[in-house]
């Protein structure tokens, strides 16, 4: 998976994170990579009360307009996220538990298990 629209990871951080509606969800903090590919996969949005909550969002399907970063998620899918610290580096089991929460299948030939 590449950055939307060939975008920079950095070009992303700083981004508004609008949901499948339009609606406002948080701001990019972090692009997370994957480890095997070096792609960018996920990003981290600032969301809750006061911003005081990163949840990650995967960027599979996500397009730039603007200074907004479109995800294919409604804002509720997204805050229900599972939470997980967004310490630099997500664990197998941590990141098949968001894609299991966003419904998608992990990369790879088979998926991970």
């Amino acid at each position: 998976m590449t950055a939307p629209l060939g975008d920079t990871p950095q070009s992303l951080t700083g981004l508004h994170v609008v949901d499948a509606e339009g609606a406002r969800v948080g701001i990019v903090q972090q692009v997370y990579r994957d480890d095997a590919t070096n792609d960018p996969e996920w990003i981290t949005v600032r969301t809750g009360l006061f911003g005081m909550k990163e949840t990650f969002v995967p960027l599979a399907g996500a397009r730039r307009t603007g200074d907004d970063l479109q995800v294919p998620y409604s804002k509720a899918t997204i805050k229900e996220a599972p939470r997980i610290d967004a310490d630099g580096h997500l664990d197998p089991s941590e990141e098949d538990r968001l894609y299991r929460h966003y419904g998608l299948k992990p990369p790879g030939p088979e998926g991970r298990s």
